[in-house]
């Protein structure tokens, strides 16, 4: 046993603190299990939203000593001893309740794309490339670290025109399939602003699946637009052989 201080916000977004606490903990606690010992022994209105308790529902994410994490798959033992633990919610979406955010901005952005749409008499057989190519994407556990971490809806509120990191890795999963038909490069220019990236690779860094965000979702979906919408030898062959 071992006694911790934490710095933990209570209140919504409207008012609130960040109030301290001192907590016996034991070997091999994750930040989650210090946060239901303080809701069982000193402060049972504490609010924070969580469910598997093994990183993957993504409903424990919180800012831990600044960093976007899941409470459930970080170690006390993995952070600097001897130092007050900060516990924030996600800047990124409105404040509920102490650690409970409201996320229901993402499911909105969600139902905006365009869902998987296979070629009509399309064969149901496919090489084991393509398959491993979208299969990284399928890891995502929504748990929107990578939006919060995002400087473009963290520091530029630009939800009304971004989609954000998860949703391009939704997409990028959708346009790579081999049998997919819909057409997101429209949708991805002009409402998802794919633009608005800058490619700094935060998202990938604080993905808890390992996604390569950045590298295999993003920047693919970039060069795919540029080369639908910019490129002037792609655009004069359009206007060239556009269908009447």
């Amino acid at each position: 046993m071992r006694s911790i201080r934490l710095k933990i916000f209570r209140g919504t977004s409207n008012s609130g603190e960040f109030k301290e606490y001192t907590l016996e903990v034991e070997e091999g606690m994750v930040v989650l299990d210090a946060i239901h010992r303080l809701q069982a022994t000193q402060s049972p209105d504490l609010a924070c939203r969580w469910n598997c308790k093994a990183g993957k529902c993504g409903s424990c994410s919180a800012e831990i000593n600044g960093k976007p994490r899941l409470m459930c798959m970080t170690r006390l033992n993995d952070l600097p001893v001897n130092k007050t633990i900060t516990i924030a919610p996600l800047q990124t979406f409105p404040i509920m309740k102490d650690l409970a955010t409201d996320v229901s901005w993402n499911y909105q952005v969600n139902k905006k794309i365009t869902p998987f749409t296979p070629k009509s008499n399309a064969e149901w057989h496919w090489e084991q490339k393509d398959i491993d190519r979208i299969q990284e994407f399928r890891k995502c556990i929504e748990c929107f670290l990578c939006q919060d971490v995002c400087h473009v809806l963290r520091v530029h509120q630009k939800h009304s025109v971004y989609a954000g990191p998860r949703f391009f890795v939704r997409m990028a999963a959708l346009e790579m399939h081999p049998i997919d038909s819909a057409d997101r490069l429209p949708f991805l220019k002009t409402d998802a602003g794919l633009g608005y990236c800058n490619i700094t690779k935060c998202c990938t860094q604080v993905c808890p699946e390992s996604i390569a965000i950045t590298d295999n979702a993003i920047i693919p979906l970039k060069e795919r637009v540029v080369d639908r919408f910019y490129d002037p030898i792609f655009i004069l062959f359009r206007k060239l052989f556009k269908k009447k």
